[in-house]
């Protein structure tokens, strides 16, 4: 794990409402994460930062330090549930393979680590932290920000994504919209 921007350890009983988010931005060079703590519409930031492999050694290795470093993170945090983004496919598809394979292998963690996933695109994290569904970058950080009483922005757009996932969650994981969406999409594959 690299440059944890903020780290909480003192875990508190998750009796009364509490869910523990794990947000995800997944990537092959960086994964930007968040983990928060959601009581009674009051969040908390747990920690913030990314997962980076360097460029230039083989995909499988890079894979692996994902995998390793997704699983430490799961276990020092213990989330009730992760929030992932669902895979955009742009111009570069050698990028999208290799970030739908890391992205693979963070499921994989959670999966193994009995970790509920929820998938959104980032319309809807949009459209969720801000209120519209194509706001800018700068809005989304903005508003991470101020949401989660953050003395700075994060220094990652990946990180500032991985909270922005996480807050989407909090918002609307427990919708019959969203568990419709979640549940017919598995389904289709």
């Amino acid at each position: 794990l690299v440059g944890s921007e903020m780290c909480i350890r003192d875990r508190q009983n998750r009796e009364g409402g509490i869910m523990i988010i794990l947000g995800i931005d997944p990537g092959i060079a960086i994964v930007g994460y968040g983990v928060i703590e959601y009581r009674n519409s009051v969040f908390k930031t747990l920690a913030m930062g990314s997962i980076q492999t360097p460029a230039g050694i083989d995909v499988e290795r890079r894979l692996e330090m994902v995998y390793d470093d997704m699983c430490e993170l799961i276990d020092m945090y213990r989330p009730d549930e992760m929030a992932i983004e669902e895979l955009f496919f742009n111009t570069n598809q050698k990028t999208a393979i290799a970030v739908a394979e890391a992205r693979g292998v963070i499921l994989l963690a959670a999966m193994k680590r009995n970790v509920k996933i929820s998938e959104y695109t980032p319309l809807q994290v949009k459209q969720s932290v801000v209120g519209y569904g194509r706001a800018e970058k700068s809005q989304v950080i903005a508003l991470v920000k101020m949401i989660l009483k953050l003395e700075h922005a994060p220094k990652l757009d990946d990180t500032a994504d991985a909270l922005a996932l996480a807050i989407c969650h909090a918002h609307c994981g427990g919708s019959k919209i969203q568990g419709y969406y979640n549940q017919k999409k598995q389904k289709l594959l």
